[in-house]
């Protein structure tokens, strides 16, 4: 009965809109799948919070501008209309986005999940939330990152990108290994075209009328971490999924393989498999051409 439950079963079993849930007081069972939604600046740090949470929850990060990035590459039905739209200078449909985002968490295997990039409006919020609760996995976490706009800007004018992959690198606490080089192909690191002052200052203005709303929206399950470096606001964002959703880092073990992790990581090893055979035969057609040339 009710009654008989203890005062620490009554605080787990409270909404979490309600109260703070703390780990220590809560059964293993009471935890939450961790379905967060990631907000912050231009320049705020979304990325490296990304990589860290990525690491120590095993959670699976799906960022709407690399999805649709592999989309466009691998060209997928959905990733030809949205370069069309690309090409044509024209924001790509809120609807493709979703039907990229809900395909991903159809075919993850993995409950906890990181969404970044999207929504960006109020009215793409509420058209998640709709496809989100049809698919009963709302939203119970939103992070919302508040950097000072001195120290963003910093950043900003510092970032250097691998475009083709995404990969971001700052010059004063992320260089790359090889200056101006990506770390993982050797390809040169460029410059996005916005990353200057002034349209830093116009997109930062943009965010901040774009973010209020959402933060709105999102009241009642969202945290607002402050602090000048990535390394002030990560222990703040443990601290609100323990507290929150009763995990701690390092206790959930690496996600499976999706399926189109599993095809695209057999992609790779049979064209690696295809380049060192075609070097193995250039090789060989090497050795004999000096030897036929010693011989003589």
């Amino acid at each position: 009965m009710l009654s008989a439950l203890s005062p620490l079963k009554l605080l787990c079993r409270a909404k979490p809109s309600s109260h703070v849930r703390r780990i220590h007081d809560c059964a293993l069972s009471d935890a939450q799948p961790m379905r967060i939604l990631l907000l912050g600046s231009p320049g705020a740090g979304k990325g490296t919070q990304s990589e860290r949470l990525v690491k120590n929850f095993s959670v699976t990060h799906l960022s709407s501008g690399d999805l649709l990035r592999k989309h466009i590459a691998q060209q997928t039905p959905t990733g030809r209309k949205a370069a069309e739209s690309v090409a044509s200078g024209r924001l790509v449909p809120d609807e493709l986005i979703l039907g990229i985002i809900n395909t991903e968490l159809s075919t993850t295997p993995n409950p906890h999940w990181l969404l970044d990039g999207f929504p960006r409006t109020q009215t793409q919020a509420q058209a998640l939330d709709v496809m989100l609760n049809k698919r009963r996995q709302p939203l119970n976490l939103v992070i919302h990152l508040e950097v000072p706009e001195q120290v963003i800007l910093e950043r900003i004018i510092n970032r250097w990108v691998h475009v083709p992959s995404g990969r971001v690198y700052n010059l004063s606490y992320n260089p790359p290994r090889v200056p101006g080089m990506d770390d993982v192909t050797g390809e040169p690191l460029s410059k996005r075209p916005d990353d200057c002052p002034e349209v830093f200052q116009v997109r930062l203005a943009q965010h901040k009328a774009m973010t209020m709303p959402l933060l709105d929206h999102y009241s009642s399950i969202v945290a607002n971490l402050k602090g000048n470096t990535s390394d002030e606001i990560y222990p703040q964002i443990e601290r609100e999924i323990v507290n929150r959703l009763g995990i701690l880092p390092g206790s959930l073990p690496p996600p499976p393989m999706s399926l189109s992790q599993v095809v695209s990581t057999l992609h790779q090893q049979r064209q690696q498999k295809v380049q060192q055979t075609m070097i193995n035969n250039e090789a060989e057609a090497l050795t004999e051409t000096l030897s036929v040339g010693a011989s003589q």
